[in-house]
This record gives structure tokens, sequence and C-alpha cells, in this order.
């Protein structure tokens, strides 16, 4: 399920929206603290921001900018400033589209898809993994977070696949090596530490810190 930020001040259009994403099966955040619209950005984790441009406090520009700093997740403006100044500059801060109020709701639902299907290319897949915000493609072995991707090694890919699908249970290390070795001949140890921590990088560059848990004697979990 695709998860959509709704940046949206005037109550009676944000629960307009979020009623309609629902419909769509979409998870919905409808942000009430326009002070604190990057916090929600970073719990929240969602795939799609739908962003204002006149707001409490900052304006939509402004924190598509602080959202551009960090991640590249799609970012549709909704907004009844329709001259061609701001196209342009909701455009040159980091938008991925724009739509005009008053709009047609199929018509928003249509971009909505349309950019989910150029960004993530998962619509359709059932082949994907999901946990804590992060998507694995088991088809093309990619990590998706926050809009950042990341393509993973057969061996890197088998590791995460095996964690991701015992989430929240510890997996043995003999049990990770036989996954990845299906061998009678003996493979040192030291060649899961190793891909464990090749693994471990790789998220780190997409911004997945400590998703990969070490429990001392016994393995590891996500």
């Amino acid at each position: 399920m695709y998860k959509i930020m709704v940046v949206e001040d005037d109550e009676v259009i944000s629960k307009k929206l979020e009623a309609f994403l629902k419909s769509w099966n979409y998870s919905v955040l409808k942000v009430a603290d326009f002070y604190t619209v990057l916090d929600a950005f970073h719990t929240f984790n969602p795939d799609l921001v739908l962003m204002d441009i006149t707001l409490p406090y900052l304006n939509g520009y402004l924190w598509t900018e602080k959202i551009r700093l960090e991640s590249s997740v799609p970012i549709i403006f909704i907004s009844s400033a329709t001259d061609n100044m701001n196209v342009v500059m909701a455009i040159s801060k980091g938008a991925d589209d724009f739509i005009c109020k008053p709009f047609d709701l199929n018509v928003l639902a249509a971009k909505i898809m349309a950019l989910l299907r150029r960004t993530y290319d998962f619509i359709g897949n059932k082949n994907v993994l999901e946990h804590s915000g992060i998507r694995f493609n088991l088809d093309d072995n990619v990590v998706s977070y926050l809009g950042k991707q990341i393509e993973l090694s057969k061996n890197e890919a088998k590791i995460l696949r095996l964690l991701m699908e015992k989430k929240d249970s510890i997996v043995s290390r003999d049990a990770l090596m036989e996954y990845l070795w299906k061998t009678d001949f003996y493979v040192d140890e030291n060649a899961l530490s190793v891909n464990v921590s090749r693994l471990r990088k790789k998220l780190e560059s997409i911004g997945i810190i400590d998703f990969i848990q070490t429990k001392k004697g016994l393995g590891y979990k996500v």
C-alpha cells in the first residue's frame, strides 16, 4: 500500500482528499500541524506528497526545498495560484507535477498513479517485500526508501530477502549460510559477516540506518 502525505491547510479540501485517496486504497496522512511538516514526513515516510503553496508558517516552496535536501520522493503541488510564475517556481523548487484548484479528483488520481509508476515501478507487482517503510523488489533486487534506490548483489539480496521474510524473528547464522551457500563444502563463517557488512553499507547509502540488527551468539533480525 502506497503512503501519501497531504499538506493542505484548507480542512474541507484536505478531508475530501483523504477520503478519496483512502477509497483508492492509499494510506493517507493529513498534516495537522504546519509547523512540523518535516517531522511528519520523517515519521510517516510517504511515497508521495501532495503540497499546497500557501500554508501557515512556511509556504509549500520552502517545505519542498527542505524535503529535497534529503529525499527525491515525488511531490505534486495543488494550488489555486495557477499563473505561470507559480508553476515555474514549484517545478524549480523540486515539484514533479502541478495541478490547479479546483481539480477533478479522477484527474488527480491518474497523475498520482502515473507518478508512482514512474518512480517505483511497483504497480501490479506483488513480488515486493515491505517493512518499516523499506521496499525490496525481488524481481530486480532494488531497495527503495524515501524516494531513493539501491541495487543489491545476488548474495546481499538473498540475505535481505530471508531477513525480511522472517521479520521480527531472529535468523541464525547457520540458516543464513545454508540459504546462501547450499553446498556440502565448508564455507568460512567470515564470508557471511563480510556480506552482511556490505549489505549494511549499501542500505546506509540511501538512509537506512540500523535496519539489520546483530543478536550476539544468535544471528540477525530486522
